[in-house]
């Protein structure tokens, strides 16, 4: 039951809602910060579930992804530019996740938290990016 609170949080956790974005960015942080703690108490025992939850993760963050790039579709000049460049960022963010989340798959019971803290790592500056691009756009 928590586990299903927690992935609802997580669905939410990029959504750009109309608020300012310094009321944004606060429910963002405290989201991840949820979230990354659901991630780190997975135990090796649950593998299966904790990729499961980051392949979540991760396309949650995808689809917003794409709801960012229409936003700054719709930007013109300099502004379009900062906003593309920051999106740009976040893909890389969101590309050197996935890698965490594949070398999560991997991780044997030695190196389970070493690969666990790697992805919540990866995964706090996809956030990030997020936050960063997110506040662009919101300007």
């Amino acid at each position: 039951m928590l586990r299903h609170l927690i992935v609802a949080v997580t669905v939410t956790l990029l959504v750009v809602a109309p608020v300012p974005a310094s009321a944004q960015s606060k429910d963002v942080s405290q989201k991840a910060s949820e979230t990354v703690g659901a991630i780190k108490s997975y135990t090796i025992e649950k593998k299966d579930e904790a990729l499961a939850y980051a392949k979540k993760i991760g396309a949650d963050v995808d689809t917003k992804i794409k709801e960012l790039e229409a936003q700054a579709a719709r930007q013109t000049g300099e502004a379009k530019a900062k906003s593309q460049m920051l999106i740009k960022d976040l893909k890389a963010k969101r590309a050197q996740a996935s890698q965490k989340a594949s070398e999560l798959s991997r991780a044997t019971k030695a190196s389970w938290e070493k690969a666990k803290d790697a992805f919540v790592d990866a995964y706090r500056e996809v956030v990030a990016a997020y936050e960063r691009a997110a506040a662009e756009l919101k300007k």
